[in-house]
């Protein structure tokens, strides 16, 4: 090795010991501090090999505890190049933060500050999973961090200094305990003061929480969680810089005392910088300053100060007209400059104008109490609230106040349609967006869109804060809710206009949200003691006219001119979100707090404007409301849905528009309509099926065909009887005249048979034909699905012809087909006739076992009903039914008291009818038997006949037939069927 290095430099290898730094004690340079090697050098005459020394990094460091956590500050061991680098953790989380500023004097009239906040996956152990496996643009969070630093360290820097300075915070490891955000403030602080830039730290930021009405600091993640308070906090030793809250209906009394309870816990931070800062700190800098001299300030302002204080005297002046009446003003000045021939002047004309507009309309708002557009200190500009106003999206508001005037939308998703967070810490995923637009029309004004806006993404996500505390828990309302704040003209905090427009939207939508939100920025206008920097005076202005954009003729305006923009939402029941943010360095604790109560005030008048135009969410039953349906199903049968790749699902979804979401054996179906989740629904059904359900409608195909109805294929592949009874409102003589195999048809489950069979009824789906009269011999009408109906009772067979007339749905049960019954139990041939002789046996018998007592009787109808399956129903409808038919039992042996020989045979060699011997009853009636009945009532459409024992049956005349029948004729009948009430059908037997 050593050859080659000879090779590559020999004149390096070769030189002499005495002539290298190490002979004379020197090492190497590490936190701008020139170190000494110990005094033993290696011996280099034994070698002609060089040793690497050992680097020695002179590290700094500072420990403290806040809120029972410990938190380190340190410097020196990385990013030594930086003008300021620190590393702060608190336990295992740490986050760096450096600070650099360019050399150049460009000229300019503001402070170019960009902060820039990173998280990236190394700091949790995992690779990113995008495409590239690295990260990419700037995530939400990202840019809201980054804004938290920047707000409150903007203001301490000296006025005129107009260098380019840049703040990086990244976060180096993360264990997911701790929201890095407030460590890379509080480390971003400390990197100022160490490096040579000017600046008017340190600051303290500090978080604080409320558990069970107990207040924390500095809160875990998974008890702010919990938290029904995110408190963010701001400040130097005595003055607020910045307040951030997202909370719950938190009062104003409440919320003042945890703005009490945080400054002094920030004030924590500040010594431990300060002691940092004297170990390690740099010389502060000797920046060129871009000051205005008072001689060309004076000049400008006695050219300009009466046209402008012209112009804000005159209440009629617009937001528009007022902008171009000063830069008129201001090209006068521009005028009279370039005839003096005043370069200094015109370089900083722009800038001094401005000033004297700020003094002129501070002035006049402290010493005359009136603002800009002639209102009061405390007066909010008229409302203008319209809900409703597109009827095809899901939810939608128009709210204006003064000339802002924002447009807001809701759109509800599937929870599939959440947004996915990847950041450090929270939550995976959110379901309430909030996306605020500002586009360049809504001032007049031509600009680029281009992608995520800083300022777009923190006006919006206050706004997500605010309404966030009024949205129904998930397990209630598993919808995922966008909504789309469109701002169409702007003259004063747009936030607060889209937090009140989204009220309104989220109760248009039938979201059932508890009550409105609204909000309104407040101003401080403050006199200065120009010795002490004290406030001797100030005023508290209510809904202010806020500055939106950086031209020169707009920039006259509140809050612009004023010295805070404080935004607070909330409810009447307490607060929701607030934003403050400063410009000068600072402001007292006691005026923020003194603000809240004019903000409360302001906040009932605009509510109160909300909810004349809409104070509950609206039922939602029109053709264009969402639709959600959520439905178990096994795994087997979801991933049928799903498909080989989810390409079986994506289908569904290109085709119909819907949105399918699939999770752990539930699946959640939204469509944007009725007809919508229809089809979707269909689609569903056909693939994998749905519940079933007693009265419950299902699309199928005919696979066969037999003599006594058709199978029919519905609901994922199962089977069921669509029988030759069921499928039309009149007599069926074949079932092929009705059905084919492969025909599509809509049937309803009417019951489920003994042995699990599942009967459909086509004509149940069929509209019911007219007749003269409501009375109806053979009604079609589906069994209900608790009730058991083995005969009607005795006393409600002569009206039935007359009944079958009226409608009677098929009742729909959360129970499933497992507890259902059929209505009307038929025996086959086989086991009748076993019956018959079992019934042959007992008339052989002495007269006690003929005459079984009624208990007996009682306790074998029972055990035959629950083996039928008659003990699975409710109990309440259990015992109903089995009082009826006991009802119908003591009918039948008073009849046969009176009656010992029912209706008999007259023709005794026919197996079929009924014989002498034989009393006539509900066990021994089959299909197919001949008996002989008498008329008993006389009916428009037919007869009702007495068949003895207690039963009667329905005969309906037949068209062109004669109808002179009397009560007590007899005639000859045969049982041809039954009606779902278990009524017999009978037909005329013809004699030969």
């Amino acid at each position: 090795m050593a050859s080659v290095r000879n090779k590559i430099n020999p004149l390096l290898c070769n030189l002499p010991y005495v002539l290298t730094w190490r002979r004379f004690g020197f090492r190497t340079i590490c936190s701008g501090r020139l170190g000494f090697a110990p005094s033993t050098s290696p011996s280099m005459a034994d070698t002609d090999t060089p040793v690497a020394g050992t680097k020695v990094l002179e590290t700094f460091a500072e420990e403290f505890e806040i809120g029972s956590r410990k938190i380190t500050l340190e410097t020196g061991k990385i990013a030594r190049f930086a003008n300021g680098s620190v590393i702060l953790a608190m336990e295992e989380t740490k986050v760096l933060s450096t600070v650099a500023s360019s050399k150049g004097d460009a000229i300019r009239d503001f402070l170019p500050l960009t902060v820039d906040y990173q998280e990236k996956q190394f700091a949790q152990s995992v690779i990113p999973t995008t495409y590239m496996r690295r990260e990419g643009a700037p995530k939400e969070r990202e840019l809201l961090c980054g804004r938290l630093i920047d707000r409150p360290i903007r203001p301490l820097f000296p006025p005129g200094f107009y260098h380019e300075v840049q703040v990086m915070a990244s976060v180096l490891s993360s264990d997911g305990k701790q929201d890095p955000d407030i460590l890379a403030a509080n480390a971003s602080s400390a990197a100022l003061m160490l490096s040579d830039i000017p600046w008017g730290g340190p600051i303290g930021v500090i978080r604080i929480g409320r558990i069970s009405g107990q207040f924390v600091v500095n809160p875990s993640m998974e008890e702010l969680s919990i938290s029904d308070l995110n408190l963010v906090y701001a400040c130097t030793r005595d003055k607020t810089l910045m307040i951030d809250v997202q909370a719950r209906e938190i009062s104003e009394k409440d919320l003042e005392a945890a703005l009490r309870l945080a400054h002094p816990e920030a004030v924590k931070y500040l010594d431990p910088q300060i002691r940092l800062a004297v170990k390690a700190g740099k010389q502060k800098k000797e920046y060129k300053l871009s000051m205005v001299s008072e001689k060309t300030f004076e000049k400008i302002q006695n050219l300009a100060k009466e046209p402008i204080e012209a112009v804000f005297t005159d209440p009629t002046y617009g937001k528009f007209e007022r902008g171009e009446a000063l830069e008129k003003i201001t090209q006068d000045v521009k005028r009279a400059l370039e005839e003096e021939g005043d370069e200094e002047g015109l370089k900083i004309l722009p800038k001094t104008v401005d000033t004297v507009r700020k003094q002129v309309v501070r002035r006049r708002i402290i010493s005359e109490g009136l603002r800009v557009d002639g209102r009061c200190l405390d007066e909010v500009r008229p409302l203008y609230c319209e809900a409703g106003n597109l009827p095809v999206l899901h939810g939608s508001a128009i709210f204006s106040r003064g000339d802002t005037q924002v447009l807001c939308t809701v759109t509800l998703g599937a929870p599939g349609d959440a947004q996915r967070l990847d950041s450090l810490v929270g939550p995976s995923s959110k379901r309430f967006m909030l996306h605020y637009s500002f586009p360049p029309f809504c001032t007049n004004e031509v600009g680029k869109r281009t992608g995520l806006n800083r300022r777009e993404v923190g006006h919006g996500t206050l706004a997500e804060k605010a309404l966030l505390a009024v949205l129904p828990p998930e397990d209630d309302f598993p919808y995922a809710v966008r909504i789309n704040s469109e701002v169409m003209a702007s003259d004063g905090s747009t936030s607060m206009a889209t937090v009140c427009g989204g009220s309104m939207a989220l109760m248009d939508s039938g979201i059932p949200v508890r009550e409105h939100v609204a909000g309104l920025s407040m101003g401080l206008v403050s006199e200065v003691d120009p010795s002490t920097g004290e406030i001797k005076d100030y005023r508290l202005l209510t809904d202010i006219l806020v500055r939106t954009v950086v031209s020169i003729f707009l920039n006259g305006l509140e809050d612009h001119l004023g010295d805070m923009d404080f935004k607070i939402a909330g409810t009447r029941n307490g607060v929701t979100a607030i934003q403050l943010d400063i410009k000068p360095a600072g402001i007292p604790l006691d005026i923020v707090c003194e603000s809240l109560d004019p903000a409360l005030k302001g906040r009932l008048q605009i509510l109160e404007h909300m909810e004349r135009e809409i104070n509950a969410p609206r039922i939602q039953d029109n053709i264009y409301s969402p639709r959600l349906v959520t439905s178990k199903y096994s795994n087997d049968a979801l991933r049928r849905l799903i498909g080989p790749v989810g390409a079986l699902k994506r289908k569904i979804e290109d085709e119909t528009g819907a949105r399918i979401s699939v999770s752990d054996g539930t699946l959640t179906i939204i469509a944007k309509n009725q007809s919508v989740m229809e089809k979707v629904q269909e689609k569903v059904d056909f693939i994998i099926g749905r519940e079933i359900e007693i009265g419950g409608v299902y699309k199928g195909i005919v696979v066969s065909v037999k003599e006594y109805g058709a199978f029919v294929e519905f609901n994922g592949g199962q089977q069921g009887l669509l029988h030759i009874s069921e499928l039309s409102h009149d007599p069926v003589s074949r079932v092929s005249d009705v059905v084919s195999v492969g025909q599509q048809l809509s049937l309803m489950c009417i019951g489920q048979d003994v042995r699990g069979n599942i009967n459909l009824s086509l004509k149940a789906t069929l509209p019911r034909p007219k007749s003269k009269t409501d009375i109806s011999v053979d009604e079609p009408v589906a069994p209900t699905s608790q009730e058991v109906n083995v005969w009607a009772a005795i006393e409600d067979v002569s009206n039935e012809l007359e009944n079958q007339g009226a409608t009677v749905g098929p009742e729909t049960n959360d129970s499933t087909l497992k507890s259902a019954t059929p209505a009307v139990l038929i025996r086959s041939a086989a086991e009748c006739d076993e019956e018959e002789k079992s019934d042959a046996l007992n008339l052989k018998g002495d007269n006690g076992s003929q005459s079984a007592s009624k208990s007996e009787k009682k306790t074998r109808i029972l055990s035959s009903l629950s083996e039928s399956g008659f003990s699975s129903r409710s109990a309440k409808k259990s015992k109903r039914s089995k009082d009826a038919i006991l009802d119908l039992i003591s009918d039948d042996e008073s009849e046969q008291k009176h009656t010992p020989v029912g209706l008999h045979s007259q023709i005794g060699s026919d197996k079929d009818d009924a014989t002498p011997e034989t009393p006539m009853s509900a066990n021994k009636l089959k299909l197919g038997m001949r008996v002989t009945a008498k008329v008993h009532q006389i009916r428009a459409l037919g007869l009702v006949l007495d068949l003895g024992g207690g039963i009667r049956g329905m005969y309906r005349f037949e068209p062109g037939m004669k109808r002179d029948f009397e009560v007590g004729d007899e005639l000859r009948v045969k049982c041809s069927s039954f009606s779902t009430k278990g009524i017999p059908v009978l037909s005329l037997v013809k004699e030969e």
